[in-house]
């Protein structure tokens, strides 16, 4: 009988590629992906430390799959495992605790694997796939553990990328997701020793993507303000139709002078100019963003610096964080921490203006032609999401699922966009 193997992630997009980095490799193994209802003989669990919470929920499924898969083995990576790798080694199950990253095709020839792969083929049962080509933060924002946790700046090799994105066109994937733990960075520890006519950035790597044979898009994931460049903007506004005209770029406060109390390196001014910069040279672009709510002594004026920023740019859509501080981090030793209750106060505000921008700028869109990626389908109505980040649905063949089709946005229905097919798929 085959040996089950089930995996568990916790946090961000690039530990969601590292977890399917090491499921490959298992499987080459002639491990077998556990069902719900299997006892799985290995277990590995990446975890995320971003807050207090993630390393609780962490714990939490650690001892929820000793409990289920009493005889397994489990095995441990992520941001919590090298932040508190004596703490997670105590947990039931344990058997290793991986603290650096780089350690993962060590992890895999520990298992036996001989041939290891320089990157993924599939991505599960998801219709996008992301892949990693960044790793590392040197930045130190006042809120965030990560630049202690991955302090190693390193980018992917060109060829490397190249190839895997490749593979994963190959196997059926429309939707290629660059992500990082800094995106904008990439290629920035390359560049030390070069003259700066010979710098590798971002924009360089969507160029080389941008030659690949086959019917995909590319999305970036979250990046810096002051890193979406003129560069990158040409390659998107000349390639519409390859890169999705949408930008997570990270905010966190609308007010100067809670971004000097985060350690963050930009201006409310700035960002705003960026983001214009952004809406001028592209078509009806989408812009999202992260928010933290009460950082410590953040005031109602400031807040509402804040509302009034997220206003002017007019961003289709809010994560709202309230802030939990961190131990380990600056921002956990000051003074003026906002109640919570203040905070949810603060966060239902957000919420409300979020709603607003949010349908403003999905009517703006009505009439167009849309490009969906096919994610899930229900009674003959599928769902999916634009190159916009827009949520859609239409009527269409479960045969559609995983597959770029043209649509025309038709009305509104709560947080998402009916929409009518207009093709066949590209």
């Amino acid at each position: 009988m085959p040996a089950f193997v089930k995996t568990v992630t916790l946090g961000c997009k690039v530990n969601q590629y590292e977890t399917q980095f090491i499921r490959e490799g298992l499987i080459q193994l002639g491990y077998q992906q556990a069902s719900e209802d299997d006892v799985a003989e290995l277990c590995i669990v990446n975890t995320c430390t971003v807050t207090n919470e993630g390393d609780a929920k962490s714990r939490q499924v650690i001892r929820r799959l000793a409990r289920e898969n009493p005889d397994s083995r489990i095995v441990v990576m992520g941001c919590y495992a090298t932040r508190a790798p004596e703490e997670v080694a105590k947990l039931p199950n344990v058997v290793e605790v991986v603290t650096d990253k780089r350690e993962l095709p060590d992890l895999l020839g520990r298992f036996g694997l001989v041939d290891i792969p320089n990157g993924i083929s599939r991505f599960g049962t998801r219709h996008r796939a992301y892949v990693k080509v960044q790793d590392g933060c040197l930045l130190r924002c006042t809120y965030c553990i990560i630049p202690f946790v991955r302090p190693q700046m390193e980018s992917r090799p060109l060829n490397e990328i190249l190839e895997e994105v490749r593979r994963l066109v190959d196997n059926g994937y429309q939707e290629v997701v660059l992500t990082g733990i800094h995106l904008g960075h990439y290629g920035v520890d390359w560049n030390v020793d070069r003259p700066r006519d010979q710098w590798t950035r971002l924009s360089d790597l969507l160029e080389q993507l941008l030659g690949l044979d086959g019917d995909f898009r590319i999305r970036l994931s979250s990046i810096e303000t002051t890193e979406v460049t003129r560069p990158l903007l040409d390659l998107m506004a000349q390639h519409s139709s390859r890169i999705c005209p949408h930008l997570h770029v990270c905010l966190q406060s609308g007010a100067n002078s809670v971004l000097r109390r985060m350690n963050r390196r930009w201006s409310v001014q700035s960002i705003v100019d960026r983001c214009g910069l952004v809406n001028e040279m592209l078509d009806q672009p989408a812009l999202t963003t992260d928010v933290i709510v009460g950082f410590p002594g953040e005031t109602d004026a400031e807040f509402q610096q804040t509302l009034d920023t997220v206003r002017q740019i007019g961003f289709s859509k809010i994560h709202a964080f309230p802030f939990s501080p961190r131990r380990g981090t600056p921002a956990a030793e000051m003074d003026g921490h906002v109640e919570r209750a203040i905070q949810r106060q603060r966060s239902a505000e957000l919420r409300v203006v979020e709603a607003d921008l949010r349908q403003q700028y999905f009517r703006s869109l009505l009439g167009r032609e849309m490009e969906i990626l096919v994610e899930s389908s229900m009674q003959g109505r599928l769902q999916g999401t634009s190159g916009r980040y827009v949520p859609v649905e239409f009527s269409g063949s479960e045969s559609l699922l995983g597959k770029l089709v043209p649509v025309i946005a038709g009305q509104l229905c709560e947080d998402r966009v009916l929409a009518s097919c207009t093709g066949h798929p590209g």
